[in-house]
């Protein structure tokens, strides 16, 4: 009898636990952490270019911009809930699930965006705040509410609110902005079309199913994938503008268009080939792609600053 009881309330316990941890998982889910970690690169990097940091004002900066990134994605979560439900990709979110309620969510990513206001105006500065809260109503109002389901074009405009995590970084050391952070700001804006579009090109037959017009959906295959030739040349003028005004030197300059070189060579072979392994292709190399250039104006700075 005793030992029967001992296994109830161990097994009790257990889904207790597993309850707890199923919970905690959901709500890390709705912040869509692995879609942070590129924003958070180029925010911490962009500090490190913009002066010498301390290291409590990076960890602050970073955890401002996350609970600011995680909040957005809440809301992203909850307006997006009837066609995650319809997407094989989607239908087991939290919400579409059912672990989640879509009004718990909503206060979730509401609260988070709270926080990441009052820490970064207090620990931080308040420009800094400020522009994590313009990107979280960019991406909350302009994409999720206002243009994906509106028009082809809702990336490449509401790619903005994406774009602004090196302005919070750079004000966070500066207190200020000044051209080289909007250069910063103007790389990840022309790097959102051609990066998502690839990806778009996989999921085409997703979105044409739940009514969102993504470029492949209104405009065809053909033309996003010229699309995604056109964003990826001015993507790699636009990296070099830097280093002919003076922000980076040769080093960064050589990178930056071995980087741009490659990026137009799988662009051009998405063009070419019309396949859905040259889209993976393009869409997994663009993340490395923003990875190494920030990653490299960082050993630029420290070597010729």
């Amino acid at each position: 009898m005793e030992a029967s009881r001992a296994t109830t309330t161990t097994t009790a316990t257990a889904l207790e636990l597993g309850g707890v941890r199923q919970v905690v998982a959901d709500y890390v889910t709705l912040t869509k952490p692995k879609v942070q970690l590129l924003l958070l690169l180029t925010t911490v990097t962009t500090m490190y270019v913009a002066g010498d940091p301390s290291v409590s004002l990076v960890l602050l900066t970073l955890l401002g911009g996350s609970l600011s990134a995680g909040g957005a994605a809440a809301v992203n979560h909850y307006w997006d809930r009837d066609i995650d439900a319809q997407m094989a990709r989607t239908a087991t979110r939290p919400i579409p699930s059912g672990r989640v309620s879509p009004r718990a969510a909503l206060a979730y990513g509401l609260l988070l965006q709270v926080l990441s206001f009052a820490l970064l105006a207090t620990t931080v500065n308040v420009l800094a705040a400020i522009l994590a809260l313009s990107g979280f109503l960019g991406y909350v109002f302009v994409y999720t509410i206002w243009l994906k389901r509106r028009s082809p074009q809702n990336i490449v405009i509401g790619g903005a609110a994406g774009a602004v995590p090196p302005l919070v970084g750079w004000a966070a050391v500066t207190g200020g902005l000044d051209p080289a952070a909007l250069y910063l700001f103007a790389i990840v804006f022309y790097w959102t079309p051609p990066h998502f579009w690839a990806l778009s090109l996989l999921m085409k037959s997703e979105y044409e199913r739940v009514g969102v017009p993504m470029m492949p959906v209104v405009h065809g295959e053909t033309e996003t994938r010229r699309q995604i030739v056109l964003y990826t040349v001015l993507l790699g003028v636009l990296t070099l503008l830097p280093v002919v005004f003076g922000f980076f030197g040769a080093i960064y300059g050589a990178v930056a268009l071995v980087l741009g070189g490659a990026f137009l060579v799988l662009a051009l072979r998405l063009q070419r080939r019309a396949d859905r392994r040259s889209a993976l292709r393009t869409y997994l190399f663009s993340l490395a792609y923003l990875a190494a250039l920030f990653a490299v104006m960082v050993l630029d700075a420290r070597l010729l600053g």
